[in-house]
């Protein structure tokens, strides 16, 4: 498969919908629909593993039951698939109950999309882009390891989306850093504005190959921490995870910047943080009352300076 045409077959068709208005919508769109298939596939893995799995989701709104077109004439399309999306999909998983024995994996719906939105306004085009979305097999091994590479294609395309570009480092760079700062395995790794989670993966990536038994197998999934303010790079941050096999992903669609610093305990603190500060940003006087006043700084950056010197542990590296 053509991954560049994979990509533009979906542009091409989004691009006829009066809904979709720029990149950067477009990107919500395809990653919104590649969110529920990827979890979808990643139900069905834990179903075997787990005999007590039991989705978060309604049965008639996991991806496999109203997703997948078998050319009988019967899958959802036109205007019956839009007010499938709009008026029960979305209004259903964003208003998910949350509890304390809600696990991570399962929380992540609710939170990947309690701020996203549907823009497409044609359900014919809508139904097209997922049939092209459903050619993808994640089960089947190639294909899997295409959807890691459909989604860098993805997250390069948010340089030329505007302002979605703030989201994405380089992997380039990302890779580069992991390799400088060497995580080890049993270290925990953060990033407090992941933005799109390259930071994250690149950091698992160094990590992987360092494993060598089930137990650091287990202790990898469990390595890397993240936050991310906004809601389009908090999905594809929390897709990317998901692609990378952590079942339980570690990252909130939160603003690292809203605690007091001086709350924080050494149970707060990390061995790695790997992060690239968000700067030219400007904060709220609410958000700089959370640092003492020799530190306040009108300056994005420097507050972030300030969270990763409070979260680093004394021996750690950043």
């Amino acid at each position: 498969m053509s991954l560049g045409n994979f990509i533009k077959r979906l542009q091409d068709i989004m691009r006829n919908d009066a809904g979709i208005n720029g990149d950067a919508q477009r990107i919500e769109q395809i990653t919104w629909i590649l969110f529920l298939k990827i979890y979808d596939a990643k139900e069905s893995e834990w179903e075997i593993d787990d005999d007590n799995y039991r989705s978060i989701m309604p049965t008639n709104l996991r991806y496999s039951n109203w997703a997948i077109d078998n050319k009988d004439g019967k899958a959802l399309t036109g205007d019956e698939l839009l007010n499938f999306v709009n008026n029960e999909l979305f209004v259903t998983l964003k208003n998910i109950t949350i509890t304390p024995q809600t696990t991570t994996r399962q929380a992540i719906v609710k939170k990947a999309f309690e701020d996203n939105n549907n823009y497409m306004k044609d359900g014919v085009l809508l139904r097209q882009v997922i049939n092209v979305i459903n050619e993808l097999n994640f089960e089947n091994f190639k294909e899997r390891h295409a959807f890691g590479e459909i989604y860098e294609t993805i997250l390069k395309s948010l340089q030329s989306a505007g302002n979605a570009g703030e989201f994405y480092t380089p992997r380039a760079v990302t890779d580069f850093m992991a390799k400088m700062i060497r995580p080890k395995i049993g270290e925990k790794v953060a990033d407090f504005a992941c933005g799109t989670g390259g930071f994250l993966t690149s950091a698992l990536k160094e990590l992987d190959s360092q494993i060598q038994t089930a137990d650091e197998r287990e202790i990898y999934k469990d390595s890397v921490y993240g936050i991310e303010k906004k809601a389009l790079p908090f999905l594809l941050s929390a897709t990317n995870l998901l692609l990378h096999d952590i079942d339980n992903p570690q990252i909130y669609h939160d603003n690292a910047l809203e605690k007091d610093i001086r709350d924080y305990t050494p149970e707060d603190k990390f061995d790695v943080i790997l992060m690239n500060p968000p700067y030219g940003g400007s904060e709220k006087d609410n958000i700089k009352s959370n640092f003492p006043i020799e530190l306040r700084s009108s300056e994005t950056a420097d507050l972030f300076m300030n969270v990763i010197m409070a979260r680093l542990k004394s021996k750690g590296r950043a």
